[in-house]
């Protein structure tokens, strides 16, 4: 691919992890503050992967509907350079998070039809980024990470105001497909590296990255 991707490798949860994703030309890495997920950490033990981060690697919280009390604790704790807000966090929710924390905040926004798009619309006047992902199954506990990708027909040609990341189901297999169908110049990942859920591939990831600019 002639074009620049950056890439965002989300569910880092060991030092061997974001020694990896550095190594291999990542933009972005994602810590997962989400419970039920395979993939979540701890804010002690972010903060020590977050401080181990070579600089030019930018460091992503993943929340979900967190409220103010748990965000102040994580700010206050973990080194961070953007806010990942994947739950069903409204426009003016987006507004005062990035009053109160003054970080960039990435919006996620799950797509499975056309009416979505519509959906995603009030964001792109609030949040610096939107991911656009594959929305969850009805029966998934995860809003994200559940390696689906979605049709990417509907974007096709578009574009947004602002900088957006595409994510769902991306693969080293499909990448190619996936940036040249959408356009997108940015992209999100976390079960496609894994060896089981929550445990990163260090081979996985190099092939993912060797895909992408290939």
């Amino acid at each position: 691919m002639s074009k620049t991707v950056s890439v965002k490798i989300c569910g880092l949860r060991t030092a061997e992890d974001v020694a990896v994703t550095a190594a291999s030309g990542a933009a972005y890495c994602g810590f997962n503050f989400f419970a039920r997920s395979p993939r979540s950490v701890s804010l002690d033990d972010a903060r020590g992967l977050a401080l181990e981060a070579p600089p030019g690697l930018a460091k992503v919280a993943l929340t979900v509907d967190a409220d103010d009390a748990f965000l102040d604790d994580l700010v206050a704790k973990v080194p961070l350079d953007m806010l990942q807000l994947h739950g069903r966090e409204t426009p003016a929710r987006v507004v005062a998070v990035k009053a109160r924390y003054g970080l960039p905040v990435m919006k996620a926004v799950g797509v499975a039809d056309a009416s979505d798009l519509v959906t995603m619309e009030p964001y792109l006047t609030v949040a610096d980024q939107i991911l656009v992902d594959a929305k969850p199954p009805k029966n998934s506990v995860l809003p994200g990470g559940n390696g689906l990708p979605f049709d990417w027909r509907l974007i096709a040609g578009r574009r947004w105001p602002i900088p957006w990341m595409l994510a769902g189901g991306l693969t080293a297999q499909n990448v190619a497909q996936a940036i040249a169908m959408t356009g997108a110049n940015q992209v999100d990942l976390a079960s496609a590296v894994e060896s089981a859920p929550g445990v990163k591939d260090p081979d996985l990831i190099r092939a993912f990255m060797q895909a992408v600019h290939a």
